[in-house]
């Protein structure tokens, strides 16, 4: 329910691993095959004098610097630039408020309900049960509107169904409190604690 990139992210995470794939492959066979280690150095020589000429040829004039050096600096930038987008759009999508509506009573106002207020009540409502090992509320944007995420861990034995129609019971009490209908997810899951098929409920 959140913005995180998740296919951009498998296929940067595809790419580095096959990367490090190959740098561990060709690593290992300079250490252990001779003739990959011959060719290598010569391959590794020939580079270093293309860049080293073309380096030379790029010398500001009547000085023995490059001009190339600005444009690494600049590459490098922009690979920093892209690099501190990519890590801020990790996890995006989380809402603050659950409730914002204008009230055009006697008083006219603004009315607004943190999503905090319903994370904290279902948390308390569902920490004390005995059927659950674990349970997590967030609230999340869907669509431009609030929506919660119920992730319940239920203990092995207990039906999916049943658990789920009474974490929906919360929810309607929940609406009845606050005065609006909020989109959720109930996520159940297994764990190390519980043992039966992942199921997910959306209502």
């Amino acid at each position: 329910m959140n913005g995180t990139p998740r296919i951009l992210n498998r296929v940067l995470i595809g790419i580095l691993g096959i990367a490090l794939s190959g740098l561990g492959v060709l690593l290992i066979l300079l250490a252990s095959v001779p003739a990959v280690a011959v060719w290598w150095q010569g391959w590794a020589a020939g580079v270093w004098s293309i860049w080293r000429d073309l380096f030379e040829r790029t010398r500001f004039p009547g000085r023995a610097e490059s001009w190339l050096w600005i444009a690494v600096v600049l590459a490098l930038l922009l690979v920093i630039g892209a690099m501190v987008a990519w890590v801020a759009q990790q996890g995006k999508g989380r809402a603050n408020l659950l409730v914002s509506e204008e009230d055009p009573g006697e008083v006219p106002g603004n009315v607004r309900i943190g999503s905090g207020v319903a994370e904290q009540a279902l948390r308390a409502a569902l920490a004390d049960r005995p059927d659950l090992a674990g349970a997590t509320v967030s609230t999340y944007e869907f669509r431009g509107e609030p929506a919660l995420r119920i992730r319940i861990q239920p203990r092995q034995g207990v039906a999916p169904h049943r658990l789920a129609a009474e974490v929906s019971a919360l929810v309607e009490a929940l609406d009845l409190a606050i005065g609006k209908r909020t989109l959720v997810l109930i996520h159940i899951v297994s764990g190390a604690r519980s043992r039966f098929g992942r199921a997910e409920r959306v209502r």
